[in-house]
C-alpha cells in the first residue's frame, strides 16, 4: 500500500494568529455551542489539523469552521475537498529518521553516553519502521516541527511497542534532570506518532496491541505533565482526558489510576479542589484491586490536596493519615513503573503542600525541610520545587533570612532547571519577601531582578 505525505496546513496555521492551540481551540468551542453544535476540540486536535493529519474535518467541524470563517469553502481552509478525502486511509508517511525530540542548546549535555543513548530511543528496525525520536540534547530544534505519522501497516510488533516504552522512560529522565520547559513541543511529536500506531495496529497480537494501548496512555500522561509543569494547563488537561479514555478503551486500571492521579493534580493546580477531590477519589477506587500501598498513598495525599484547597481541615488529615498508614506499608511488586518518583521526599513535600494550603505556614515549612533533605540531589527539578516550597512557607511564617537562603538555593538550581512552575513559586515568593526587608532580602532582590528575563 501506497501512503501519502502529510502537508502541514499553513493557511490554517495562519488563521490561529497569535493565539496558543489552546486558545484557539477554545474559540471552536465557543463557535460551537453559537450554532447548537458540539466538538470536543483541544490543542491536539488543533496540532493535527496544522500538521496536516486532519485532511477533511468531519461534517460538525465543517459547519462549525465555516461559521468562524464566512465566505469560506474548506479548500479557502486549507483542507482537501471532501470528495477527494472520502473512503481513503488518510495515513501519512513517517519520515525514515527526523529528530522528533531535542532539547534546546541552552541546557547542558551530562554525558555523551546519555546522549548517544537518547539519540536512539523510538529506533525500530524492520518493514514497520515507526520513526527516530532524537532525545538527544543537541538535535536542530526546527526538527521538532516536523509531522509525525506512521507507515499504513498490517502488524506492529515489539520493536514498534519497545520503543513506545522506552520514549516514556527517557522523556521522565530528562524532565527529572531539566524540567519541563524545555522538553514540551517536543515530547509531543513521538505521542502522536504513538496515537498513529494505534491506528495503524489492526492485525497485532492481543498482548502487543495492550502494551500498546498502555505504553501510548503512559506517553500521553508524560506529555501531560510536561504541559502541566510549563504552565500549559488546558494542553496538560487535554492529555490526561486522552489517557483516560485510552485506559478505559484498553482495560488498563493500572493506566487509570494513572491518569486520576494527575487529573487530580492538575485540577488542584487550575483551581479546581472539588474536581480534584473527586478525580482522587475515583483513582482509588479503580486503584484499590491493584494491591500496591505506595499508590494508594498518592491518591490519598492527591485527595488531601484537593481537601486542603476547600479548607477542610479535617477531611485533609484524614487523607493525611491514610496515606501515611499505606505508605509505611512499604514498597510492593505491584507498584507501577512511573511511581519511582514517590518517595518519603516527595510525601513530606505532598503534606507541606496542604498545610500551606490550609495557612499553617511554620508546620508547612517543617515538611518542606524533610522534603529537600531527603530529596534524592540527581532529581534537579523536584529538588528546585521543594526548596522553592520552603521559601514560600518560610516567608509567610516571617522567617525572612531563612527564605532569602532558599530562594538563593532555588536560583542555582535554575540554571540547570527549567519548570514555569517553579519560577511561577519563586516570582510569588520575592513579591512576599519584598516588604519584609533586610539585608538577606536586599541581596537576593538585587540578584533576581538581574536574572534574564
Amino acid at each position: 500500500m501506497v501512503s501519502t505525505r502529510a502537508v502541514p496546513n499553513l493557511v490554517f496555521r495562519r488563521l490561529r494568529g497569535q493565539r496558543s492551540a489552546a486558545e484557539f481551540a477554545a474559540a471552536v468551542r465557543r463557535a460551537a455551542r453559537e450554532i447548537g453544535e458540539q466538538v470536543a476540540c483541544d490543542a491536539r486536535y488543533v496540532g493535527r489539523v496544522e500538521a496536516g493529519e486532519i485532511r477533511c474535518p468531519n461534517y460538525a467541524y465543517e459547519r462549525v469552521f465555516l461559521h468562524m470563517f464566512p465566505g469560506a469553502s474548506l479548500v479557502d481552509l486549507g483542507f482537501s475537498a471532501r470528495e477527494s478525502v472520502r473512503g481513503r486511509g488518510a495515513r501519512a508517511v513517517m519520515p525514515s529518521a527526523p529528530s522528533l525530540l531535542s532539547l534546546p542548546s541552552t541546557l547542558d549535555s551530562d554525558t555523551d553516553e546519555e546522549c548517544d543513548v537518547l539519540r536512539r530511543v523510538f529506533m525500530t528496525s524492520g518493514t514497520a519502521t515507526v520513526a527516530a525520536a532524537s532525545l538527544g540534547l543537541d538535535g536542530p530544534p526546527a526538527a521538532a516541527a516536523a509531522p509525525v505519522s506512521v507507515p499504513a501497516q498490517r502488524r506492529v510488533g515489539e520493536a514498534e511497542v519497545s520503543a513506545v516504552e522506552r520514549a516514556v522512560r527517557e522523556i521522565r529522565v530528562l524532565d527529572d534532570r531539566h524540567g519541563a520547559d524545555g522538553l514540551y513541543r517536543r515530547a509531543a511529536q513521538p505521542l502522536r506518532a504513538a496515537f498513529a500506531l494505534l491506528d495503524a495496529a489492526s492485525a497485532a497480537r492481543r498482548s502487543t496491541s495492550d502494551r500498546l494501548y498502555s505504553g501510548a496512555g503512559e506517553l500521553a500522561i508524560s506529555v501531560g505533565w510536561l504541559a502541566h509543569d510549563s504552565g500549559r494547563l488546558d494542553d496538560a488537561r487535554s492529555h490526561y482526558a486522552e489517557a483516560l479514555a485510552t485506559a478505559r478503551l484498553a482495560g488498563d486500571a493500572a493506566l487509570e489510576a494513572h491518569a486520576f492521579c494527575n487529573a487530580s493534580f492538575l485540577a488542584r493546580d487550575m483551581g479546581r479542589a472539588r474536581e480534584a477531590v473527586r478525580a482522587a477519589e475515583a483513582g482509588q477506587r479503580v486503584a484499590r484491586p491493584l494491591g500496591s500501598p505506595r499508590l494508594m498513598a498518592l491518591l490519598a495525599l492527591r485527595e488531601a490536596g484537593g481537601r486542603a484547597w476547600l479548607g477542610d481541615r479535617s477531611g485533609c488529615e484524614q487523607s493525611i493519615g491514610r496515606a501515611r498508614t499505606a505508605f509505611d506499608q512499604g514498597a510492593a511488586g505491584t507498584d507501577l513503573e512511573w511511581m519511582s518518583f514517590f518517595r518519603e521526599a516527595e510525601l513530606e513535600f505532598l503534606v507541606a503542600q496542604c498545610w500551606s494550603a490550609l495557612g499553617d505556614w511554620p508546620r508547612a515549612a517543617r515538611h518542606a525541610r524533610r522534603a529537600v533533605r531527603l530529596q534524592d540531589p540527581h532529581f534537579s527539578r523536584n529538588l528546585a520545587l521543594y526548596r522553592a516550597q520552603l521559601a514560600w512557607d518560610l516567608t509567610r511564617s516571617g522567617t525572612a533570612d531563612e527564605a532569602a537562603a532558599a530562594v538563593h538555593e532555588v536560583l542555582d538550581l535554575l540554571e540547570r532547571v527549567q519548570s514555569s512552575r517553579v519560577r511561577g513559586m519563586l516570582a510569588t515568593t520575592v513579591r512576599a519577601l519584598g516588604p519584609q526587608g533586610g539585608p538577606e532580602v536586599t541581596a537576593l532582590l538585587n540578584r533576581y531582578e538581574a536574572l534574564p528575563s
